[in-house]
């Protein structure tokens, strides 16, 4: 990517008049004219320029069936582009391909185009003269519901297409299995209900020429691993009904998306990743809220910055510490607290509006896009109130039919402000965005430039900005955008050998139809994957026969698969005086935010919860216009349940074992929503503590021995915490691993093994064996991360060292001299690497 980085952008950006009416210029004119009045080109740091580009169009292929064309044609597509009719004929060949271009490059034509075709096509007599079926798998409802929408919309004659997902009823899936010929589905049905029920399926399947994985640069880590297990079952399936299925890949922009591809399908994958789309003009700001210009107390700028969403199933990464949004979060230089990001995104995304541009402003938790939609719709409905309805939020959590009605509304134009989630940052064609605002980094680079791709669809110029949260991150990246625009995007890192992620999908494959011995290869390596079956064999689970290895255990083990490692069903939330489900809730997240007292926001009102029943899953709710929020302190801990191997180098003792992580949601607090203020005092809660038993590697390093390299007493709990985070970040470098499948806890006096100590465990229950491989590379993954830290350029840490993107402390208290340090002193007499765990 060619960037020009402007590091005095005022010489750039001219801030035009602030009376800015629709139609004055293009979008991209208009947004900058509505971001930059008032005087606001002050906060813009740098600005990356990415130049418009014509497209290369291509012939349609002669094989292309004209009704499918002629249906494109009324879409507007006159031509594909060349990237578009390489990815198709691929296909068309039985090629298994991995089309990794830009956002809004028109993927989806380079799958669609021969799918539809071979939907067309006559078939033999076993299939009833009917063509070829595709499976289509979505990382989230919504985009499979997207894209059920567009082929609706193309009306493409005798080509049956049909959702299947979890809010399927019965009826209507048996309705699909006898008339669909596209299926739209996610990996979590396929793996839960079609594959066990594949013999109902089989009509289907025996026609199945194409499996299309759309956004496959989300499926990293664990969820990564166990989506690579289950295509395996789905191929094995497909052979076992007579099909051969190609696999289309579609992916963001990845480091290295073929090797990607092939680790998920274990297919050899063509790679198409010249993107040859037109588009426009892109001006990606980075830029950093004011200084508070009012005491607390007058105005909305006191409002605290929103929360972060847990993560279902991922480690707490927390150490000692204050708590995240008690203030500043250690920015250099500040002078004092900086208006939050959500609060100036609800200003820029108002004045946007009303300008005309459609924007879609990202937000790093479901409360905070709520709150976002609702500020910046007041703003609007003030200057304009006819306009106040054209803003919305979108997130997880809403019922399947309000989902639908915000995806309607944004295919048509009557939105034009959403403040949403992660939700939207997939593929979902939002018709056409002029703006995108993030409030706060998105964690990576791929889902930065995931983000601020939705800007700009039709091909015109469009503007992206990132508002740095009150963060050292943030306020590192708007201060140094190298870090930003000027490395590469990080590789989706995924291992689909890892054994405590494969044996469970063995049983499960074993019990879709006998697993044989030729078949073993398959699923990886065959001895890795015949001592796996025997470990399943010892446990009854399976039994060796000269056939093959059958399932004999109870019920269906792909029942107990948990893909995404949401930790339980979702809690529904209740308005209790009528009984009517307003939402839902992640079961990781309810104690923390649907406890009792707690203020729940759903699409703009308000609800008081009465009670949280955490049995039954429900959270009472009843309807009450208040203007607090609330928010919950969490506390952590962990215990070493059993030791398993132990390495001495010298007084240093790495250790790795059993753990027990233990997290309890203890009190709450009130802060009036329109200036931050705290509402009362810090109010308890009787919630039970949540447990995760896991795979931990751990290392003590007595204190005297820090004295000795520099690290007193009060700089140990700083030094411990950015040690650790910088070993979660080198992790991958031996164990495989994603970031966010390992959490941390440090400490600078654990009562377990009375030193200082740092944690860093697995986040799956039972281990998923990226700790033990730690353990076991600990001199070669402890090195580079010391390496790695003394290398940074940074002084006092950054996101490419020390720096965590979910860290739940707001990265403080960190020291970059103490991780170096403390490190140092791990490694002074660090023996040889024993030979890597079994796989």
């Amino acid at each position: 990517m060619v960037a020009e980085v402007l590091p005095a952008p005022r010489a750039a950006l001219v801030a035009p008049s602030p009376d800015v009416l629709p139609g004055a210029g293009g979008p991209g004119a208009r947004a900058l004219a509505a971001l930059l009045a008032g005087g606001r080109d002050e906060r813009v740091l740098h600005v990356h320029e990415r130049p418009a580009r014509p497209g290369r169009p291509a012939p349609w292929p002669a094989w292309a069936d004209p009704e499918v064309v002629a249906a494109l044609g009324r879409r507007g597509v006159r031509a594909p582009w060349e990237h578009q009719v390489r990815a198709a004929q691929l296909v068309r060949d039985g090629r298994s391909v991995c089309l990794a271009t830009g956002t809004a490059s028109g993927k989806s034509l380079g799958y669609w185009l021969p799918a539809l075709t071979a939907a067309r096509e006559p078939g033999p007599a076993a299939w009833g003269g009917r063509g070829a079926t595709t499976l289509y798998l979505a990382p989230a409802k919504a985009l499979a519901a997207d894209q059920l929408a567009a082929l609706d919309e193309l009306a493409v004659p005798g080509v049956v297409a049909a959702v299947c997902d979890g809010d399927t009823p019965p009826d209507e899936r048996a309705w699909v299995r006898r008339h669909a010929d596209v299926v739209l589905s996610n990996p979590d049905l396929l793996s839960r209900s079609l594959l066990p029920d594949h013999g109902r399926w089989a009509p289907f399947l025996r026609r199945l020429r194409h499996v299309v994985v759309d956004e496959a640069h989300v499926y990293r880590g664990l969820l990564g691993s166990h989506v690579a297990a289950v295509l395996r079952r789905l191929l094995r399936v497909a052979d076992h009904h007579g099909a051969a299925p190609v696999v289309v890949l579609a992916s963001a922009t990845t480091a290295d998306p073929g090797r990607t591809a092939q680790r998920l399908t274990g297919l050899p994958v063509e790679v198409v990743d010249e993107d040859a789309s037109a588009r426009g003009a892109l001006s990606l700001l980075l830029w950093q809220p004011p200084l508070r210009p009012t005491p607390p107390g007058e105005g909305r700028d006191a409002v605290v910055d929103a929360d972060v969403d847990p993560a279902p199933g991922r480690g707490t990464d927390a150490a000692p510490g204050p708590e995240p949004g008690d203030g500043p979060a250690g920015v250099s230089g500040a002078a004092g607290p900086r208006r939050p990001a959500p609060v100036e995104v609800a200003e820029l995304m108002a004045d946007l509006v009303v300008a005309g541009v459609s924007t879609l402003a990202f937000t790093r938790s479901r409360r905070s896009a709520e709150e976002v939609a609702l500020d910046a719709a007041e703003r609007v409905g003030a200057r304009r109130p006819a306009s106040a309805g054209a803003v919305a939020a979108y997130r997880g959590g809403y019922l399947p039919e309000e989902r639908r009605e915000l995806e309607r509304a944004l295919r048509s134009g009557r939105l034009r402000g959403l403040a949403a989630t992660s939700a939207l940052e997939l593929g979902i064609d939002v018709a056409g965005l002029d703006a995108v605002l993030l409030a706060g980094w998105p964690g990576t680079r791929a889902s930065l430039w995931q983000r601020v791709g939705r800007a700009g669809r039709r091909g015109e110029d469009a503007v992206a900005v990132l508002v740095a949260r009150e963060d050292p991150m943030d306020t590192y990246l708007v201060h140094h955008p190298e870090a930003v625009v000027g490395s590469p995007v990080e590789e989706a890192v995924l291992d689909p050998e890892n054994p405590h992620v494969l044996a469970p999908h063995l049983a499960a494959a074993a019990a879709e139809r006998p697993l044989r011995p030729e078949e073993l290869g398959r699923f990886g390596d065959p001895d890795h994957v015949r001592a796996l079956l025997d470990v399943l064999v010892r446990r009854d689970l399976l039994r060796r026969r000269a056939a093959g290895w059958f399932w004999v255990g109870d019920g269906r083990p792909a029942d107990a698969l948990d893909l995404r490692g949401a930790g339980g069903a979702p809690v529904a939330v209740v308005e209790s005086t009528t009984g009517r489900v307003v939402g839902t809730v992640d079961a990781g997240a309810a104690h923390a935010s649907v406890h009792e007292g707690a203020v729940h926001v759903h699409r703009g009102r308000t609800y008081v919860v009465e009670h949280l029943d955490v049995e039954a899953a429900t959270a009472l709710v009843r309807r009450e216009d208040v203007d607090v929020a609330t928010s919950a302190r969490e506390v952590t801990d962990v215990r070493v349940l059993a030791e398993r191997a132990h390495r001495s180098w010298g007084p240093v003792d790495l250790r790795t074992g059993l753990v027990e992580v233990t997290s309890q949601v203890v009190s709450f607090r009130r802060r009036r929503t329109r200036d931050g203020r705290p509402v009362g005092g810090e109010e308890p809660l009787d919630l039970p503590p949540r447990t995760l038993r896991t795979a931990a590697v751990w290392w003590t390093v007595p204190e005297e021995v820090l004295a000795r390299h520099g690290v007193v007493a009060p700089d140990v709990p700083g030094a411990a915490h950015a040690a650790e985070h910088a070993a979660i970040g080198l992790l991958p470098l031996v164990a495989t691993s994603d970031r966010w499948d390992v959490g941390g806890v440090s400490t600078a006096l654990h009562p377990d093994t009375g030193a200082p100590t740092v944690f860093v465990h697995d986040a799956a229950p039972g281990g998923a064996g990226f700790a033990a491989r730690g353990f076991a590379a600990a001199r070669a993954w402890l090195g580079a991360t010391l390496e790695a830290v003394v290398a940074c350029p940074c002084t006092r840490g950054c996101p490419a060292c020390v720096q965590s993107p979910k860290c739940g402390n707001g990265n403080e208290p960190l020291s970059k001299p103490g991780a170096v340090a403390l490190l140092r002193a791990v490694l002074e007499h660090a023996d040889e690497d024993a030979p890597p765990p079994p796989r």
